[in-house]
């Protein structure tokens, strides 16, 4: 599972024009699903998200994670996550999870974000979607539950 976490003071996801999910100060996250993830996958990336130290203290330290700070999460499906780029100029997807398989993956996901008593809003899987970040900082972490990178 591949995650880009973007810490936001505001984020959005529209579908045709209609906002299908907005938050305040939190994490936009575009979650992406391979082919051999597990349970144990999403529960790896639920927790780095959850308990990342991005948010600055007192001291201006980035310090405290989206709990601490009463933060919002934003989740996006993000199919091209999985686009191989090393050869030619065309992405590969061969190591994407796609379909039915791959959006239960995703709201089982969401399904533990929620658990954790965070606000969770979400895009629609599959759709076309247009997203909306005001990013904060810059701060902008890749994770990837095999710690290819």
């Amino acid at each position: 599972m591949r995650a880009v976490v973007q810490k936001v003071l505001k984020s959005s996801v529209s579908v045709d024009n209609k906002v299908v999910g907005s938050i305040n100060k939190g994490f936009n996250v575009l979650i992406g699903i391979g082919i051999e993830d597990t349970l144990e996958d999403l529960k790896y990336i639920k927790d780095k998200i959850i308990n990342l130290r991005v948010f600055e203290d007192e001291n201006s330290k980035m310090n405290l994670s989206l709990k601490d700070v009463e933060g919002e999460l934003l989740l996006v499906s993000q199919f091209t996550l999985y686009g191989d780029c090393r050869k030619g100029r065309r992405p590969n997807f061969m190591n994407a999870l796609g379909g039915e398989k791959a959006k239960k993956l995703f709201d089982e996901f969401v399904n533990m974000c929620k658990e954790e008593c965070i606000k969770v809003d979400t895009g629609i899987f599959g759709a076309h979607m247009d997203v909306s970040i005001i990013n904060d900082g810059p701060v902008t972490i890749l994770l990837d539950s095999k710690k290819v990178f």
